[in-house]
């Protein structure tokens, strides 16, 4: 089997291999690789081969990838009720390891791996690090949970296959995470950017210069961010930031991975993920460079084939740059994630593109919904920058307030804060204490 280094190309040589195929190249693979997923599903999942029937599909029906649209979906809804292990397609003592989800939403989505899942996520996951700068030979820090979430095993394992060395210091433990840094002298460092920007206030709190440790890259993922909130990182640990993308009922970590020569959008390896992008509300396909809600199919999963999985994430495909596959535009809103205030549709990222642009503020906030009467309302939390006076916060509170209302259409309360606990894991951006 070809190891990572076999498929990813170096910054400085030649563009060769499937990261560079030609469109046609790509699309006859994925067509091929498209028709035994669904004949997989069909024939060794239960749930597919009665949802493939009521739809009045077979897997012979599909011919050429624009007949993907005749399946059904699948959404989380369908693999909760399918809990634990119905939506696996390979005897029970096939499967090398199992992930879940949190659960902190209903019922956990639970997922296998044989032991060609695990060498392919690797082995993407790899690609995706090296296409975002790091090398064979560099030591990276893995501050992802370690666990049933796949974050923090999924890039254990693709660095060991890059030919990278692994700290594996997982989640939380910020004076570890320092500690590490300061011994252990990583090159590299993966996580979610809002606890990173943690780890830099501490440090700075501690008498350290970020500048001074030797990592030149930083890989960031599992939440949506945007580029204020790289401008932070990169300026503030004097490092290449870069956004990978995944979701663990498609495979985990390494589905899209941002180049570190461009940083325009995350490059889909699409020789593995089919995508579509349809109109949240009618589900009909848009075309490439439209807005709309991500639909993936994963083409070579062994057990635990997903069709169609509807990911209520916002983006747009757009064409190549760095690699000759696709990209998706950086994921900054879920369509499940929406706030209806009074009519308005908003987002929270919308609320965070108005932040960003205030000097006196800093990317970390929260929309917390409560009710006012019989009424919706809306208070933005927001942490402001240090050192900041009293009057300096007042105007940016009046500020954001009236950008908030002129430029997305609602009236919200804005509570400016010395710190707002974005936690050590993925930000919690909506809390709602309306029940």
């Amino acid at each position: 089997m070809a190891s990572a280094l076999d498929i990813v190309s170096t910054l400085n040589g030649p563009q060769t291999g499937i990261e560079y195929a030609s469109r046609d190249e790509i699309t006859a693979l994925q067509t091929e690789r498209m028709k035994n997923t669904l004949r997989h599903a069909y024939y060794n999942v239960p749930h597919y081969k009665k949802a493939f029937e009521e739809k009045g599909v077979h897997p012979d029906d599909f011919r050429e990838l624009k007949d993907l649209t005749l399946f059904p979906f699948t959404d989380k809804s369908i693999l909760r009720a399918n809990y634990p292990f119905g939506m696996f397609a390979v005897p029970r003592e096939q499967i090398s390891r199992i992930h879940a989800s949190s659960g902190t939403t209903g019922q956990p989505t639970v997922v296998g791996y044989t032991r060609n899942d695990i060498e392919t996520w690797a082995t993407l996951v790899a690609r995706s690090l090296h296409a975002g700068g790091v090398r064979p030979g560099d030591r990276v820090q893995v501050t992802f949970g370690y666990g049933l979430f796949t974050g923090g095993l999924g890039l254990h394992y693709g660095v060991e296959k890059l030919g990278a060395t692994v700290i594996p210091t997982s989640g939380g433990q910020t004076d570890r995470q320092l500690q590490v840094m300061r011994d252990f002298q990583p090159d590299a460092i993966v996580g979610t950017p809002s606890y990173m920007l943690n780890v830099l206030d501490r440090m700075r709190a501690e008498g350290m210069d970020p500048r001074d440790t030797p990592m030149r890259v930083g890989i960031f993922g599992a939440e949506p961010w945007t580029e204020g909130m790289r401008q932070d990182l990169e300026q503030g640990f004097g490092l290449d930031a870069t956004d990978i993308y995944g979701l663990s009922e498609v495979m985990g970590p390494g589905v899209a991975q941002e180049c570190v020569e461009t940083k325009d959008g995350l490059t889909l390896w699409e020789d593995h993920f089919y995508p579509e992008i349809l109109d949240p509300v009618t589900l009909e396909p848009v075309p490439d460079g439209e807005v709309g809600e991500l639909v993936i199919t994963p083409m070579t999963k062994e057990a635990f084939p997903v069709i169609r999985y509807r990911t209520h994430d916002l983006t747009r495909l757009l064409p190549g740059t760095a690699r000759s596959m696709r990209r998706l535009d950086r994921i900054s809103a879920r369509n499940d994630d929406m706030i209806i205030l009074r009519g308005v549709n908003c987002f929270p990222s919308q609320f965070e593109e108005l932040i960003v642009e205030d000097k006196n503020l800093r990317p970390r906030y929260q929309c917390v919904l409560s009710k006012r009467g019989r009424m919706d309302h809306l208070t933005l939390v927001v942490e402001h920058a240090p050192g900041r006076t009293a009057d300096e916060i007042a105007h940016s509170q009046l500020l954001l307030r009236k950008a908030v209302k002129d430029r997305i259409g609602v009236s919200v309360d804005v509570d400016i804060r010395d710190q707002v606990d974005s936690g050590e894991g993925k930000a919690k951006r909506i809390v709602d204490l309306r029940n």
